[in-house]
């Protein structure tokens, strides 16, 4: 029981910050996130319904027991957002209310981070759905793609696994490849780049797609910029990048949120984040089951 005032600041990749205060006396508990950034003038906004979520998921996850999903789960906490990213104000005019389309995926995500680390709960996962948008005149297809998970006191991290507000699965290879006009190169763990530790975080992921015609696409991620916390001393993961190699094999950098063209036999190549890790390096010795710095594939 954390009786006491708790505090976190995360920031999105353009640094705009999420803060938390954390109040807990009695019965009663106040999750106040006033300082929060403004709104935002991109489409990170967050609905105050989308983050009411978040923190019923965080407070499910660290609660000790099983919480059924209910109405009343939150009737002993007062949670306060003042008007800005994590509560934009509406007015029904589209053409000046604020853009959410990624404060769903992305900025609820930097949410439970901030939450989880206001608890010291676990190290950061990878904090991102890394969402890839991908067509043309004829279709579009989307996925979200898997990272590393933070590592905790007494458990490492798990590898390429969606994580917190995620809540998709990917389309299967064989799918994918005989229905859309693009192939799967690689589709594999990245070596490393969990965050060390006397528990290890979960590794991210590579992922490589050849497009056989012509396509138009986006990403949109976070933890580019810095890479998702390490907890009680451990090192944090390794920030995620996103490149497309073109066809005579000139390798071309995106950033975090990006618009692109493919040519036919370009490949877009997306490397997700890992996961925080967990105490110290050192401090006791390392399981030998999943040590430090496996850099394994599967």
């Amino acid at each position: 029981e954390r009786i006491g005032t708790h505090t976190a600041t995360e920031y999105l990749d353009d640094g705009t910050p999420i803060r938390v205060r954390l109040r807990v006396e009695g019965n009663r508990m106040t999750i106040d996130l006033t300082g929060s950034g403004g709104v935002h003038p991109g489409n990170l906004n967050a609905p105050f319904a989308v983050v009411r979520a978040a923190v019923l998921y965080v407070l499910r996850v660290v609660a000790g027991e099983a919480i059924p999903l209910n109405e009343g789960a939150l009737e002993h906490v007062d949670l306060i957002a003042e008007p800005g990213l994590l509560s934009p104000p509406f007015t029904g005019d589209p053409d000046v209310d604020p853009a959410v389309a990624i404060g769903n995926t992305e900025t609820s995500q930097r949410v439970v981070d901030a939450l989880l680390r206001a608890f010291d709960a676990c190290a950061c996962s990878q904090g991102t759905m890394n969402n890839l948008l991908l067509g043309d005149g004829d279709f579009g297809y989307y996925e979200t793609i898997c990272g590393g998970s933070g590592a905790g006191d007494g458990f490492h991290g798990c590898d390429a696994v969606h994580t917190h507000m995620t809540n998709t699965r990917i389309t299967d290879p064989e799918i994918l490849e005989a229905r859309y006009p693009m192939r799967l190169r690689r589709f594999e763990r990245r070596g490393g780049s969990g965050g060390t530790g006397r528990w290890t975080g979960g590794m991210g992921v590579i992922r490589e797609i050849v497009a056989t015609r012509p396509l138009k696409g986006s990403i949109l991620g976070q933890h580019r910029a810095e890479g998702p916390y390490g907890a009680s001393g451990g090192s944090p993961g390794e920030v995620g990048r996103a490149s497309i190699i073109r066809a005579d094999g000139t390798c071309e950098p995106l950033p975090g949120i990006a618009a692109f063209d493919l040519d036919r036999d370009d490949t877009l190549r997306i490397e997700t984040p890992g996961g925080g890790g967990w105490g110290a390096l050192g401090s006791e010795e390392p399981d030998p089951v999943n040590p430090p710095g496996d850099t394994g594939t599967k």
